[in-house]
């Protein structure tokens, strides 16, 4: 039996549009409670932080909301921090997958160096320098690694800064060739980032998955999943609808799950990007994706 904490980061401020912050509550209303206490886990649920949504920002277009998104991750992460100190693991229900940020930043609160495993079928290195798009969800890794063009505010969101050295991230699950831009090509190839392909965990979820994690150091870790890393036609869950006939399903990203759930130094996972709205096309994908966070949470 394992102690899982549950927090909900129902902010939308740095996503696309509005829709993300319902994705906690819809999590909870799908079993997600229910379906750990079934798997032997003792949960505490610790409710949700305040509701952040999105608005067109037109005073800073290039970086939409960043000041409230900020003073966001920080609420995150002063929350989560003894949440990461206890002995139990953490399970954090985002919002825009800005969220990973918040959660290494809890990490380096309690004086541990954060390592990340980043589930997601983009790079999320592109700065308001280098798209014109606006969305902070576009861009959470780049102020992570603090890259050249990234705001102040956001890179020195955490106790430390960068808050990840470049050997301290691996993605999983990355469509190089189609989901990329050359600006984030260009800094995986400057910062010698590690990435395990889209193909890979495909291929064999749970290879990949390992893979993953040995680019790491050893020792602790957290994991981001940003659901648009999944087909979009098996699970229709995500903010990004581009993802069609491509990538895992909820079945591949469970396995893949489990592998990194299941190991000895695993602290806690957040969750990013999903919007109920969608899953509603679907009705069964919303439960899928309970039971693939669910059945591997292992002590």
């Amino acid at each position: 039996m394992a102690i899982i904490n549950v927090l909900g980061y129902p902010s939308s401020a740095g996503a696309y549009c509005v829709g993300v912050e319902h994705a906690p509550t819809a999590l909870r209303d799908a079993g997600l409670v229910s379906a750990l206490t079934a798997e032997g886990h003792r949960v505490n649920d610790h409710g949700d932080l305040p509701v952040h949504l999105w608005k067109p920002d037109r005073e800073r277009p290039r970086a939409q909301n960043l000041l409230e998104e900020v003073e966001a991750l920080r609420a995150l992460a002063d929350a989560a921090a003894p949440l990461i100190a206890t002995e139990g693991r953490l399970l954090v229900l985002g919002g825009s997958c800005t969220v990973a940020l918040g959660l290494c930043a809890a990490v380096a609160n309690v004086g541990l160096e954060p390592h990340l495993v980043y589930v997601d079928r983009h790079l999320d290195l592109n700065t308001p320098e280098s798209t014109t798009e606006g969305s902070l969800s576009w861009m959470g890794m780049a102020h992570a690694l603090d890259v050249p063009g990234a705001e102040a505010q956001l890179a020195g969101l955490g106790s430390r800064r960068p808050l990840l050295e470049p050997g301290h991230v691996s993605y999983l699950g990355v469509d190089l060739a189609d989901e990329t831009t050359s600006w984030e090509r260009d800094q995986v190839d400057r910062l010698g980032l590690a990435v395990t392909s889209q193909a890979e965990l495909v291929a064999d979820p749970t290879a990949a998955a390992r893979k993953a994690k040995t680019a790491l150091p050893e020792g602790p870790f957290v994991v981001h999943v940003d659901v648009d890393v999944l087909d979009f036609i098996d699970a229709p869950l995500a903010e990004n609808v581009n993802g069609r006939n491509s990538g895992p399903t909820v079945a591949q990203l469970g396995e893949a799950i489990a592998e990194l759930w299941g190991m000895p130094d695993f602290l806690a996972i957040s969750v990013g990007q999903l919007v109920p709205a969608h899953a509603a096309s679907d009705p069964t994908s919303l439960a899928r994706f309970v039971d693939a966070l669910a059945s591997p949470a292992e002590a």
